[in-house]
């Protein structure tokens, strides 16, 4: 039993240190730079209704050159969009554990 609930203890102490994706802040792109601003709720709709334009054309009649700039386009779009929505909190799932048990108890 007292192995079990070391174990136990460890998993969990596991589970509160699991690293968050991080991005590369000395990489610089020129195109992201200068949309670091936020955009407004019309540019953003803006922008989802040209990406559902793009979805729903006809990709096959395209040459080759002309789907990579397509492609950059949705990339580019989809990351300003990303990057404007404001972030977020990320908790692990060890922390979110831990936080419950500590209300249970108290």
């Amino acid at each position: 039993m007292k192995k079990l609930s070391i174990y136990f203890t460890f998993g969990i102490i596991l589970l509160m240190f699991v690293p968050s994706p991080m991005k590369a802040s000395s990489i610089s792109d020129p195109i992201t730079e200068e949309s670091k601003e936020k955009l407004t709720h019309e540019e953003m709709q803006a922008m989802v209704v040209r990406l559902n334009e793009i979805k729903d054309m006809d990709k096959s009649s395209l040459t080759r050159e002309e789907r990579k700039e397509l492609r950059k386009e949705v990339r580019a779009m989809k990351k300003d969009i990303r990057d404007s929505g404001g972030g977020g909190l990320y908790i692990s799932s060890g922390a979110i554990i831990v936080i419950l048990l500590l209300i249970i108890i108290l």
